[in-house]
């Protein structure tokens, strides 16, 4: 069965197979309608975690999974993953893992996103693994993660992995495709060509509304 990913915003995506819609850290900006089977959240900042985006696609049997200091704030009944924990919707298989910073700091010894805030997800559907990374620098646990088909990257700097980092990252995860997200003000072509030149996957620069198709 086809499965499509749509780059809606920043870091939000919606992904599609079938008769089932799984939405990623849904934000303000993110052009969401279709009602969800699964949303998923990396954190609890803003730009992650929008709840007036998740309410409006969220119904009866919808089931959100997110950090527990997201619990209060979307409401309902929200699911926890940590670190290497997984649970099964439907035939989707959701795997949290690691992301945070060691190396960007609001203040010096104060991560933006320090170890245990915030999470990653490995999503399988269709025998497809998709990787969202979430906020994170290019973290040793990274190489642990298994065979990977989609990648979606953060590469935007201040808060997260910048081109090079990024580029290392898919490196060291190889998968067959990634898909750079959380870009600020970064060159995405940049990203690209230092991919290109140090791996076999493929990059695609996504638009915001634009979909890929995994092979």
């Amino acid at each position: 069965m086809v499965v499509i990913i749509r780059l809606l915003s920043h870091a939000a995506f919606q992904i599609r197979t079938g008769d089932k819609m799984i939405y990623i850290d849904l934000e303000a900006r993110s052009e969401a309608s279709e009602e969800a089977d699964l949303i998923l959240v990396t954190h609890s900042h803003p730009d992650h975690c929008d709840v007036s985006k998740i309410k409006r696609v969220r119904k009866d049997r919808t089931i959100v999974i997110a950090p527990s200091d997201c619990v209060s704030k979307i409401g309902g009944n929200v699911k926890t993953l940590k670190p290497g924990e997984e649970m099964t919707v439907d035939s989707i298989i959701v795997k949290a893992v690691d992301a945070y910073n060691y190396k960007r700091f609001r203040s010096p010894g104060n991560p933006f996103h320090p170890k245990g805030f915030g999470v990653g997800y490995l999503i399988t559907i269709e025998g497809k693994t998709v990787y969202h990374a979430g906020d994170t620098d290019f973290i040793p646990e990274m190489r642990q993660f298994g065979p990977v088909d989609i990648a979606l990257l953060p590469t935007g700097d201040t808060y997260t992995m910048d081109n090079s980092e990024a580029a290392l990252a898919t490196v060291a995860i190889s998968p067959k495709t990634v898909i750079p997200m959380h870009r600020w003000n970064t060159n995405p072509e940049e990203f690209k060509k230092k991919v290109e030149t140090n791996s076999r996957a493929n990059v695609r620069l996504l638009r915001e509304g634009e979909e890929f198709q995994i092979p």
